[in-house]
C-alpha cells in the first residue's frame, strides 16, 4: 500500500493581491521544472497544509499550493467580500499566469473537486489531467443531504449537537438559521456557532472516528473560516445553478481523469462520483471500499498517491 511522500518544504512562497481586499497565500515545492500539479484545497474555507504536499513525489513534480480567499494564510481571514465560485476560479489562472504554467494537473478533493472542475471547463486547454477525490457537485440533493435530511439520519447522535443551537422552527432551513447565527452581532455566539458547524463536518468525515481529524475542525482558526464561507458559498448554491457541472462535461471529455471516492463518505455520498463518471469518458472511478470522506484515510491515501505516479509515469519528460 502506498504511503504518503516524507515531508518537505517549499522552494517559494508568494503573495498574490488578486484585488483590493484579498491577499492569496502561494507555495512551490518539489522540483521547479518538474510536472506542475495544482493542489485545490477543499471547504470551501478550509485552506491547505504542510501535509497536502505530500501527495506527490517531490522529484517529479512542481507541487503548487494555495490558500483560497480568505482561509488559511489568505488575507484578510474569513473575508466574504469579493468571494465567490468565479472569483476563485479566476484566481487559479492568476496563479496559473503568474508561475508561467502553460498546462498542468489539478488535484482537488471535496470541495476541491467542486472547483477544480468549474476552472477546468472554463479553462480545458490549460488542464493536462485531473485527480479527483470525494466528489461534490453542488447539485440541491448535496445541500439537502449534508445540512436538511440525509447525513442526519446516519449520524443522529452528531446531528442532535449541531441543531441544539436553532429552535425547532428555523430547523427546516439550518443553512439559513447557521447563517444568522454566523453574522449576527454577538462575538461570542458567531464564535459557538462556527465550533458546532465545524463539528458537525468533522465528525462524519471519516469511516472510525479520528481523534487527530476533529482536532482540525475544532481549531477557532479554521472553524471560523470554514463555517461563514461554507455557509456564505451554500447559501448561495455556490453559484451553480445556472450553469451544474453535469451540464458542462462536453467541455471536459477528453481530460484523463482518476476520481477516488470513499464508499462510505457520508458528507459527499458516492452517486456524486458515479453520476459524473457516467459523463467523463475519459476518467477512472476507484471506489475505496474502507473509506470515509477525508484523504488522510489509508486507502485514499494509496489510490491517490497511485494516481499521481500514475500521471507522472505519462507527463514525465523524456
Amino acid at each position: 500500500m502506498h504511503t504518503l511522500y516524507p515531508a518537505i518544504k517549499p522552494y517559494a512562497t508568494h503573495r498574490l493581491q488578486v484585488d483590493a481586499i484579498h491577499d492569496i497565500y502561494l507555495e512551490e515545492c518539489g522540483t521547479p521544472d518538474g510536472i506542475p500539479v495544482l493542489f485545490v484545497h477543499g471547504g470551501p474555507g478550509a485552506g491547505s497544509s504542510e501535509q497536502d504536499r505530500r501527495f506527490f513525489d517531490p522529484e517529479r513534480y512542481r507541487i503548487i499550493l494555495f490558500d483560497q480567499r480568505g482561509c488559511n494564510r489568505s488575507k484578510p481571514h474569513a473575508e466574504l467580500q469579493n468571494n465567490s465560485t468565479a472569483e476563485l476560479v479566476t484566481d487559479i489562472e492568476t496563479i496559473r499566469e503568474f508561475l508561467k504554467i502553460e498546462r498542468w494537473i489539478l488535484f482537488g478533493g471535496s470541495w476541491g473537486s467542486t472547483l477544480s472542475l468549474v476552472y477546468a471547463q472554463q479553462h480545458p486547454k490549460t488542464v493536462m489531467a485531473m485527480v479527483l477525490r470525494g466528489i461534490f457537485l453542488g447539485r440541491e440533493q448535496d445541500f439537502q443531504w449534508l445540512y436538511q435530511s440525509g447525513a442526519n439520519r446516519i449520524f443522529p447522535d452528531n446531528w442532535s449537537h449541531f441543531i441544539e443551537l436553532i429552535p425547532e422552527a428555523e430547523q427546516d432551513n439550518m443553512v439559513e438559521a447557521y447563517h444568522k447565527r454566523l453574522f449576527g452581532e454577538d462575538e461570542l455566539a458567531r464564535m459557538n456557532a462556527a465550533k458546532h458547524w465545524s463539528a458537525w463536518e468533522g465528525g462524519i468525515a471519516t469511516l472510525r472516528p479520528n481523534q487527530d481529524v476533529m482536532d482540525h475542525f475544532s481549531d477557532p482558526h479554521l472553524a471560523l473560516s470554514l463555517s461563514r464561507i461554507e455557509c456564505h458559498y451554500f447559501k448561495h448554491k455556490a453559484w451553480l445553478q445556472d450553469k451544474p457541472i453535469l451540464s458542462r462535461m462536453k467541455m471536459i471529455a477528453r481530460i484523463p481523469a482518476v476520481v477516488i471516492h470513499g464508499r462510505y463518505d457520508m458528507i459527499c455520498p458516492l452517486d456524486n462520483a458515479t453520476a459524473l463518471v457516467e459523463q467523463w469518458p475519459e476518467a477512472e472511478l476507484q471506489v475505496i471500499r474502507d473509506a470515509g470522506h477525508v484523504a488522510i484515510e489509508p486507502g485514499i491515501i494509496d489510490a491517490l498517491v497511485r494516481a499521481t505516479d500514475q500521471f507522472a509515469q505519462k507527463f514525465e519528460k523524456p
